[in-house]
């Protein structure tokens, strides 16, 4: 049987009079880059459970200038943005990848600028290998550059997406935020929209000595969307990187996580909850590397999936032979609500150094019928004994976001897509 021969150019073909289009030389490199692979399919290793067939369906074009300014402040004020405790935060909102500074409060005490000014590329990426960073490369057009200076407590800080696609549209922000020693961030990220578009977002993250980052993401896009989010991030000396991402949205998702550990005592925690139903498939993948020793890193991942959703957990952690007393754990659980729901669990430990404790496990389940029992014997509905149980399940997950305020919004936004009474 003759090999089948894959054509990287093919993949490309949903993307090709804009990247045609592409001029500047940093932005070639990284079309050469993408040239010479594509993107990936299931033949890659990384994506063998998450294929690309939506982009492939699809020709996207360059998202409009001209955005629903009146429709984007709805959609802030339903998810609770600029109401209550939430209102008071300053916050950063790009509507189709594009900055919408009349959306916007920006803060004061961080040092701020735009790619759209800067036409700048972070250090941290890997567009050489990895595809979809290459194809934001080449097609980005803005996203924030944050900068919190040295010792100082920034507080909290919304970066809000919206997607608005009347037409089949796909826009690439990229982000950067940069801690400075000593330096604290409460960091927000909340995906929203409508219409059948590509969000392919590219965060940098930086943390400096004795500085700590708390990042949650919320991703309740369309139901005719795809997300595909790359984060880069890499934690110096009692640095701390906490992180959560709540799954809610999306025809296609993938939050990918690189997070590198560079010197002693620096921590990451890379936490998320999926909720998917019909025929979703979101996808949870992260490579934490021990580079130095007296690290740790933690990583807890639960997923509750209904009818012919799929989910994917992809967890690697590598220590590397210098990182001596590393201590990493992973756990992965699926709780599945139908038969035809899927879960596929990859968890890895690369390890090559020889004092370390590292542990990882998965488990996958259904309802608790003892439990279900309970609450239809007191008069609870059987749908809404269902939802009971399910937000149980998650709000222990949600228990790991630090912040305060952070979870309860995690939580609102949640119900907001799945209320605790009525149908699940």
């Amino acid at each position: 049987m003759n090999a089948i021969i894959k054509d990287p150019s093919a993949s490309l073909v949903p993307f090709k009079a804009r990247l045609d289009a592409v001029t500047d030389p940093a932005r070639r490199a990284a079309l050469g880059a993408l040239h010479r692979v594509g993107l990936p399919d299931r033949r890659v290793e990384a994506w063998k459970y998450t294929g690309l067939r939506f982009l492939n369906e699809t020709a996207f074009a360059t998202a409009p200038q001209e955005i629903d300014r009146v429709k984007a402040r709805a959609e802030l004020e339903r998810l609770g943005l600029t109401l209550g405790e939430a209102a008071s935060l300053p916050r950063l909102v790009f509507v189709n990848g594009r900055y919408a500074a009349d959306l916007s409060v920006e803060p004061e005490n961080v040092d701020l600028t735009f790619f759209s000014k800067m036409q700048a590329f972070g250090s941290l990426s890997s567009p050489d290998r990895d595809a979809l960073t290459a194809l934001n490369a080449a097609l980005a057009t803005d996203g924030v550059q944050l900068t919190v200076p040295a010792g100082i407590d920034a507080g909290r800080l919304l970066l809000v997406s919206l997607g608005q696609a009347a037409d089949p549209i796909s826009f690439h922000p990229r982000h950067s935020v940069t801690l400075e020693n000593g330096a604290n961030l409460s960091l927000l990220c909340v995906q929203s929209g409508e219409g059948r578009y590509l969000h392919n977002p590219v965060m940098e993250l930086s943390v400096a000595d004795n500085a700590r980052l708390q990042h949650l993401t919320i991703q309740t896009e369309g139901d005719d969307a795809a997300c595909l989010a790359t984060l880069y991030a890499q934690i110096e000396e009692h640095g701390s990187y906490d992180s959560f991402v709540l799954g809610l949205g999306a025809a296609l998702s993938r939050h990918e996580v690189h997070a590198r550990l560079n010197a002693a005592h620096a921590q990451v925690h890379v936490n998320g909850a999926q909720r998917l139903q019909g025929r979703q498939l979101g996808d949870v993948t992260s490579v934490i590397t021990h580079a130095a020793p007296d690290c740790n890193s933690r990583q807890t991942v639960r997923n509750v999936l209904d009818g012919q959703s799929r989910g994917v957990f992809q967890g690697k952690v590598l220590v590397e032979r210098i990182a001596q007393k590393t201590d990493g754990y992973q756990m992965n659980q699926a709780l599945l609500l139908s038969e035809t729901a899927e879960i596929d669990a990859k968890p890895e430990l690369e390890i090559y150094a020889d004092d370390v404790k590292c542990s990882h496990g998965a488990t996958v389940g259904a309802l608790d019928d003892e439990q279900m029992f309970y609450l239809r014997s007191r008069g609870v509905p059987e749908a809404e004994a269902r939802q009971i149980l399910i937000h149980a399940f998650l709000a222990e997950a949600l228990g790991l976001i630090p912040d305060e305020l952070a979870q309860t919004i995690a939580t609102r936004i949640m119900e907001l897509r799945f209320p605790v009474t009525g149908e699940a």
